[in-house]
């Protein structure tokens, strides 16, 4: 009789522990909290439907913030604040050059935000722009950068061909070209949309994003934000980043299906000030999810092309293949 209760206690204890070792080597890691980061704007759009439902579900808790300044979320995932971020495709080779390697790209998360307004006829292609005058955001910024290499690739001295007029940044600039102040410029979503609404005789010239894959190739579209995440976290956290990915994905598409909805998000979740606008922007947001390896084509195309322009602007060099996060 004892001998059988010292198997019975026997069997229970073993049991005990399988259930314990269960536990503690499953897929829960419920103590984990992934801090997630993007810039107001195009690049957090796709992400909104996922900061809706965010949250301790039984797999792994997202605390999402928002961030208005390029350079202050350059900062944070530097510092290792953030495990994942959104950000322009450029800033994440500079800040990867920077930190020799720290953080890589898992994904683009939108293509080409940028128009060539006009109010009037004119302009039907790039080479139109000859001897008119073009109002751009931002001298040195990748817009800039953007349109210098397609005035070259068309035939066209940005210096000697036209009048560039880098006097008015992004909000001042849509606002201009509403009121007619401005005949021609190029923005990027949503202040196109914004100018849209507020004038009727104006018209979206060319897309640029159209514009760059007749230069380089349907293969190869325009990225200008993208997804990133820490090296040594994507590393050690397989499982995280697969399960991030895949509600991203799903996030991105819902957006895109879904624009009334989501515009609302938008403007709930502080990426843009007003659901409208947003609603209206999503469709010329060019919001989508192209995975670490799809990626690379495209990214290697864009940076070599601002790298010949001003190496500064990557970061001084183009980033080895281990910038490129894969499953």
């Amino acid at each position: 009789m004892k001998n059988k209760r010292l198997i019975i206690f026997l069997v229970i204890l073993a049991l005990g522990v399988v259930a314990v070792t269960g536990c503690q080597s499953g897929d829960k890691p419920s103590d984990i909290t992934v801090k997630v980061a993007a810039l107001n704007g195009p690049t957090g759009m796709g992400m909104v439907k996922m900061m809706e439902e965010a949250k301790d579900d039984g797999t792994y808790n997202y605390e999402f913030t928002t961030v208005g300044a390029p350079d202050e979320l350059s900062g944070k995932i530097i510092s290792g604040e953030f495990q994942i971020a959104a950000l322009p495709t450029n800033m994440a080779s500079v800040i990867y050059n920077k930190t020799d390697g720290q953080i890589q790209l898992a994904a683009i998360n939108t293509l080409g935000v940028l128009y060539i307004l006009e109010d009037g006829e004119d302009i039907q292609e790039i080479a139109d722009l000859k001897d008119k005058k073009i109002n751009v955001s931002g001298k040195g910024a990748t817009p800039d950068y953007i349109l210098q290499y397609l005035l070259k690739e068309n035939g066209l001295d940005a210096e000697k061909d036209l009048e560039i007029d880098f006097s008015m940044q992004h909000a001042d600039l849509a606002a201009a070209v509403a009121e007619g102040d401005v005949s021609i410029a190029l923005l990027p979503e949503p202040h196109v949309t914004s100018a849209l609404m507020k004038n009727e005789n104006l018209r979206v010239a060319l897309d640029v994003t159209k514009e760059w894959e007749k230069v380089t190739g349907d293969e190869n579209p325009l990225p200008m934000g993208c997804i990133v995440v820490q090296k040594d976290f994507a590393k050690d956290n397989p499982k995280i980043m697969e399960d991030f990915l895949d509600r991203y994905e799903k996030s991105v598409n819902w957006v895109n299906e879904n624009h009334e909805e989501a515009g609302q998000l938008v403007e709930k979740h502080g990426i843009l000030p007003n659901g409208k606008l947003a609603e209206k922007a999503i469709p010329k947001a060019n919001i989508v999810f192209l995975d670490g390896e799809k990626s690379k084509s495209p990214m290697n195309a864009f940076l070599e092309v601002l790298y010949e322009l001003n190496p500064a602007s990557v970061g001084g060099k183009l980033p080895d293949e281990a910038f490129y996060y894969t499953k």
